[in-house]
């Protein structure tokens, strides 16, 4: 795969929003050793310590900080740089927030995704756009059945509703503005990308289980588990990532026809339930205990979550590489390492994951 992309990235101007977020960052530390242009649109860090600061973002990127609501600022910064390529990943990302800032969750997520369409909609040169939503877009049945492109969109929750609205979005620009069929007139071609719950290091998070995990480990503490039954598509970071990536190259060499939504996430003997993978990761730190307590008022959260991924597998070439047990074994040794060199730690991953990766 290393080769591929760098022949798709290298020099390229690469504009990717949420590029100082846990994926943001880790995409950034794989487009600089890909060799392309970055320019980035995003908060400041959120926390400390933060991914972003400890890979030296500002020394790899173009870097600005906004917020993605503010259009007048995207489009100038957008249409100054002219890039290749947009990324969009800025988001809110959190459930559990979402229930306590709903506008400023639907704010975020629809109308900054409608503003980044806008913005490359009025772009003078040949464009390759992914919008970046979340595998819980799918009006959730609680079935043991995985989720294809074509499923119905939906959401319980405020962050699941505004990101399947983003989708509806992107949708919609695709069949007004950017037609596959008419590609040679308007020379943008717009994708969307659907991924399961990333794990991977330098995520930082509150309410997200390797995150609190690794808090209670660190400190010797008990680990409380909410919900030890919930079924989700646990992956790497670095699979859907570079899956995006992977998108990306190919829409730029045949836009009509990778225009269009995939899933990307684990195969199927990784889709755990969260007791599975706590019980994996004490295992594989080789200490720590954890107790379960769920919370009877918790706001709802899905409970149980799988993908199809044949379409990826089967159109991008694309699969996963690393199974669950590789993927906390990667994890959990770069939350152990990081303080040492997190950028060294950081890029020898990335290295093996490309060298092991065939396309």
């Amino acid at each position: 795969m290393i080769d591929k992309l760098k022949q798709n990235y290298s020099g390229k101007r690469v504009f990717l929003t949420g590029h100082t977020g846990f994926k943001g960052s880790w995409m950034l530390a794989v487009l600089k050793d890909l060799g392309a242009e970055v320019k980035g649109y995003a908060l400041d860090p959120e926390g400390k310590p933060d991914l972003y600061t400890l890979l030296s973002g500002d020394k790899i990127c173009n870097s600005v900080i906004a917020d993605i609501r503010n259009k007048d600022k995207l489009v100038k910064e957008l249409h100054t740089f002219q890039p290749d390529f947009v990324f969009h990943l800025a988001a809110q990302s959190l459930v559990r927030v979402s229930y306590d800032k709903p506008i400023e969750t639907f704010e975020t997520n629809v109308l900054g995704t409608t503003y980044v369409l806008e913005a490359v909609r009025h772009l003078e040169r040949q464009c390759s756009v992914v919008i970046v939503t979340t595998d819980k877009v799918y009006e959730n049945r609680e079935t043991w059945d995985a989720y294809k492109e074509d499923d119905p969109l939906g959401g319980f929750d405020p962050y699941s509703s505004s990101k399947a609205a983003a989708e509806i979005v992107t949708a919609s620009y695709r069949k007004s503005f950017f037609m596959p069929d008419r590609f040679s007139y308007h020379r943008t071609s717009v994708a969307s990308a659907r991924a399961g719950n990333v794990i991977g290091g330098g995520d930082w998070a509150k309410d997200r289980i390797v995150p609190d995990l690794v808090r209670a480990l660190s400190k010797d503490e008990v680990l409380t588990v909410r919900n030890p039954e919930s079924v989700r598509p646990w992956q790497h970071v670095l699979e859907p990532v570079c899956g995006y990536l992977l998108l990306g190259a190919k829409m730029q060499e045949e836009p009509e026809k990778f225009a269009t939504a995939y899933n990307f996430g684990p195969m199927e003997a990784d889709n755990l339930k969260v007791r599975e993978l706590v019980e994996k990761s004490l295992q594989i730190w080789g200490s720590g205990s954890y107790k379960e307590l769920p919370d009877i008022q918790a706001p709802h959260e899905a409970g149980l979550l799988r993908l199809d991924i044949n379409k990826a597998m089967k159109e991008l070439g694309w699969k996963p590489k690393w199974n669950s047990e590789k993927a906390l074994k990667m994890t959990l040794d770069w939350y152990k390492d990081y303080k040492a060199d997190a950028i060294g730690i950081t890029d020898r991953q990335i290295n093996e994951y490309l060298k092991e990766t065939k396309i």
